[in-house]
């Protein structure tokens, strides 16, 4: 199980601990015998890295207060209340509380399943 984080924590302390993550992953898959060539074109950006980070955040939060985003079903990129514009609200959240990761922000939400 992964390790609770603090709430609140600035972007540096944000991107400072995805370039960990970022680097655990590298240096993992490197002794898994992986070619990092190949493989770090896959990872993520450590803006990216952030996001999926405040995005697990905010899943995990979401099911702790069983809080759901049905009242963003009004909005007409919401998706009407489903699984898809739940996802697009918590990414937005992301994007408005961090105006700086809003690039990878709509680069992840071009990567949700039926997205453009």
């Amino acid at each position: 199980m992964a390790e609770p984080r603090r709430t609140g924590r600035s972007l540096e302390v944000l991107r400072a601990e995805a370039a960990e993550e970022i680097s655990v992953l590298v240096e993992h898959r490197s002794r898994a015998g992986e070619d990092p060539w190949e493989f770090m074109p896959t990872l993520p950006t450590v803006d990216e890295q952030v996001v999926l980070i405040l995005r697990a955040e905010a899943v995990e939060l979401d099911a702790a207060i069983g809080q759901r985003s049905a009242h963003w079903a009004g909005h007409p990129a919401s998706g009407q209340g489903t699984e898809l514009g739940e996802e697009y609200h918590r990414l937005r959240r992301i994007a408005l509380l961090h105006p700086e990761l809003t690039p990878a922000v709509w680069k992840l939400m071009g990567a949700l399943p039926g997205a453009g």
